[in-house]
């Protein structure tokens, strides 16, 4: 059991040094990575929302439209 209880200090030790390290680091290159991903998730994201816009506007829209005039037109 001691065995067991002192692996896992070690364990919680290295990944404490582990992440010192890595919050030392300032070479700055993490920044532009994370800049550039979110750049391009906005992007994407926009162009997502734009072409469902899009689609939603100019097919679903009319046809739903008259899908619930048929539906509600009691004459024919």
């Amino acid at each position: 059991m001691k065995k067991m209880i002192e692996n896992g200090k070690n364990a919680v030790r290295g990944f404490v040094a582990k992440a010192g390290e890595l919050f030392k680091d300032n070479a700055g290159e993490n920044y532009v990575d994370t800049a550039v991903k979110i750049l391009i998730a906005v992007v994407l994201g926009a162009l997502l929302l734009a072409g469902l816009y899009a689609l939603f506007g100019d097919v679903v829209m009319p046809t739903l439209s008259q899908r619930i005039q048929d539906m509600f037109n009691y004459a024919g």
